[in-house]
């Protein structure tokens, strides 16, 4: 039976939300009056009350309907409190295999048969449920903390998310199972959430924070956690589809690898382990990642859930880094539903899955969206035209780049190692080549690019055969000396990176990168399990190629056929496109970047009128080419507005980096206001302003993470 609110306690509800939201505004900086406490606590004691009832099946029905539940907009924290009723019985766990039994780490013993050390962990396990319509995907993260301690905790936890994830939604469930309470976050300039955040920890509310430490890294907060509770964190994000060589990704990172910071890196994230003390400059300057040694694991385990909805026949799909068990909802060709293993738990490496759809030639691909105030947004996904693969290349200049510091030693590093020696094979004899390597300098082959002979390859192999992983990660060194001798001007240079990423200043990165890069295009291959795709993504970018990721289960053999296959042929360059009747504005990325074989460019934007007719122009081989978008078949999908708001800011963001100024923060800000979105300038923050917990201020508990897989610790964490 649903409880009806009189009109007078709604209004009570609102009253009390709003003014509490202007004594946090009006207060800034400054702890809350004595006097302010009893009314924030008497008018959302009445607001808790309010009982709202929503047929539900399962706790992960109830992490979906939080997240639907809630209207972007509202300025206020809304509780709600479901009815109770049965949870589903969980399926019965293995607890032979790892990710399975209680929330610990183990600790090596000391006596060989002694029993391993229990240490308490407050993040126990991550609920991902995705959904992909076409190529764009709707993620459901939810995060469970709990408290296994004897007073109260804070628990802070850095996790990755896709670079590209546009986090609109923010959900905190607090309470026992028979009166579980919803708390939505709302979105605020980032000082001023960390002010509400920080007051209500104080005053012994439960709150919780969601920030934004690197596109692709995330930081939550959630404070006063009391002992034996539990506290959920809902988030909801979209991104697009990777698409690659014919084939679709979704990819759910699942670890931060540890960064390597050089001395003048702006804003660093230090990797150091659960025992240390912080790095001098950490609690100033930076955020602390703390890492389990390799013989302990927490009993954080994760579950994904994947359901797929082509629009067109699924003719192929495979999971590259984990095991799982796929179906064929309503027994249709078009879809596809994956499950993670429940013997494949552990969030040490990233979940990719890969499918490929019916069609010799794709054609590309236009999402349209209009909002309930009108205004429409469009993604467009541009394939290159089979003629380009039927266009033969020019020699090249290819200077090859191997990140030999320490996080690539091991298995990372041979892998680098089988992927360089493939594509020396690779060379024509007109082509020239380079080999640098750098890790806390960087040094070359030779002082410049030698020709392709038989005598100067095996002297390439000689010289990559001894090369290994140790020392830090000054990738600049090495883009320096990649782009900074003189360019060949017969010969079309290619620089190759292939590194994990592990570093701290992307930002002085992609500043060098775009000073330097000229003519030169940049492809990057990822290496390892659990890489930095934001920098190797962008790094592409900047230099006109693209990124590719060699994970440990795949062959560099084959990564190298692709790529050499997808450099053999001219780039679609100088594009130029006509959309027709429509009046179009805000295009991102604002630079088209050049169509390349076996990869699309994405665009996204807002326009009025109608799309139609829409032609690419460009030139490739020295010709002119066009090439027509049939809209006849174009999608609709709701999320494109934050798709939209997430490209612009990534772009602008870019701009900031590459000029060093500061004049488009505000841009950025009003942004990602607007369309609620989490950023560098923004953050969510829920309190659950019901009641107030017991016990004294909580102890901070950082979450330690697993080194990725395949990355050795000895190398690449601070002890």
């Amino acid at each position: 039976m649903k409880t009806r609110i009189p009109l007078l306690l709604m209004l009570v509800m609102l009253i009390g939300a709003m003014g509490w939201m202007t004594a946090c505004r009006q207060s800034a900086g400054h702890r809350l009056a004595a006097t302010a406490r009893p009314n924030f606590q008497a008018d959302h004691a009445a607001a808790a009350e309010a009982q709202y009832a929503t047929p539900q099946t399962s706790d992960r029905a109830r992490q979906t309907d939080a997240l639907t539940v809630a209207k972007p907009g509202d300025d206020i924290w809304v509780i709600v409190k479901p009815p109770k009723q049965e949870r589903e019985p969980q399926a019965k766990r293995d607890d032979d295999h790892p990710g399975a039994g209680a929330m610990v780490a183990v600790v090596p013993p000391v006596q060989p048969d002694a029993e391993p050390e229990l240490v308490p962990m407050p993040l126990k396990h991550t609920d991902v449920k995705a959904s992909v319509t076409g190529y764009i995907a709707t993620v459901d993260v939810q995060q469970q903390f709990h408290n296994p301690f004897d007073s109260k905790i804070e628990a802070v936890y850095q996790f990755p998310l896709p670079q590209d994830a546009a986090v609109s939604e923010f959900v905190m469930e607090v309470g026992p199972e028979d009166d579980r309470r919803q708390i939505r976050g709302i979105i605020r300039e980032k000082g001023e959430a960390e002010r509400i955040y920080h007051r209500a920890r104080a005053q012994g509310f439960n709150a919780s924070l969601l920030t934004q430490v690197r596109p692709n890294i995330f930081e939550q907060k959630v404070a006063n956690i009391e002992p034996g509770k539990q506290i959920d964190i809902n988030i909801r994000y979209f991104n697009t589809l990777g698409y690659a060589d014919g084939w679709y990704t979704f990819t759910f990172p699942m670890v931060v690898g540890p960064r390597f910071n050089p001395a003048d890196t702006e804003d660093p994230v230090h990797a150091q382990s659960r025992y240390a003390p912080n790095a001098p400059d950490a609690d100033a300057n930076g955020y602390v990642i703390r890492y389990l040694r390799p013989d302990e694991r927490s009993g954080h385990d994760i579950n994904v859930s994947l359901d797929i909805d082509a629009g067109v026949s699924i003719e192929e799909a495979k999971c590259l880094t984990h095991t799982v068990s796929a179906s064929n909802p309503d027994n249709s060709s078009n879809k596809l539903r994956v499950n993670l293993s429940p013997n494949d738990t552990i969030p040490n490496k990233d979940f990719v899955f890969a499918f490929r759809v019916a069609g010799e030639q794709m054609k590309s691909g236009l999402v349209t969206h209009t909002d309930s105030k009108g205004d429409k947004y469009f993604t467009l996904m541009l394939y290159p035209p089979a003629g380009l693969e039927q266009l033969d290349r020019q020699p090249m200049e290819m200077v090859f780049v191997l990140d030999c510091s320490g996080s690539m030693s091991g298995e990372p590093m041979r892998q680098s190692k089988d992927a360089m020696e493939h594509a020396l094979k690779q060379l024509r004899p007109n082509d020239t080549f380079q080999v640098i390597r750098f890790s806390n300098d960087a040094s070359a082959l030779g002082s410049r690019p030698l020709r392709a002979t038989n005598s100067n390859l095996r002297k390439a192999r000689r010289y990559i055969d001894r090369l290994s992983g140790q020392g830090g990660t000054q990738m600049i060194e090495g883009i320096k000396a990649a782009l900074d001798f003189p360019h060949d001007d017969e010969r079309y240079r290619v620089v190759t990176f292939l590194t994990d990423g592990y570093i701290g200043n992307e930002k002085q990165i992609l500043y060098e990168m775009n000073k330097r890069i000229g003519n030169a295009r940049v492809f990057s291959f990822g290496v390892g399990s659990s890489t930095n795709r934001f920098l190797l993504d962008r790094m592409a970018g900047v230099g006109r190629g693209a990124s590719a990721y060699l994970l440990p289960e795949t062959s560099g053999k084959e990564v190298m056929d692709l790529y050499f296959d997808r450099i053999s042929h001219p780039a679609m360059t100088d594009l130029q496109i006509s959309w027709g009747a429509a009046n179009v504005s805000e295009v991102y990325p604002s630079r088209v970047p050049d169509l390349i074989v076996g990869r699309p460019v994405i665009l996204t934007g807002k326009y009025t009128g109608e799309l139609s007719d829409i032609r690419i122009n460009g030139r490739a081989g020295g010709r002119d080419l066009t090439l027509a978008i049939d809209d006849n078949d174009s999608a609709t999908h709701p999320a494109l507005a934050q798709v939209w708001a997430r490209r612009k800011i990534a772009d602008l963001m870019d701009r900031i980096a590459i000029d060093g100024s500061n004049e488009l923060q505000p841009t950025v800000l009003t942004t990602a206001l607007q369309y609620n979105l989490v950023s560098a300038y923004t953050a969510f923050i829920a309190v659950d302003a019901s009641r107030v917990t017991e016990g004294d201020s909580g102890t901070i508990i950082n979450q330690a993470l697993p080194t990725p897989k395949g990355v050795r610790y000895e190398t690449t964490v601070n002890e």
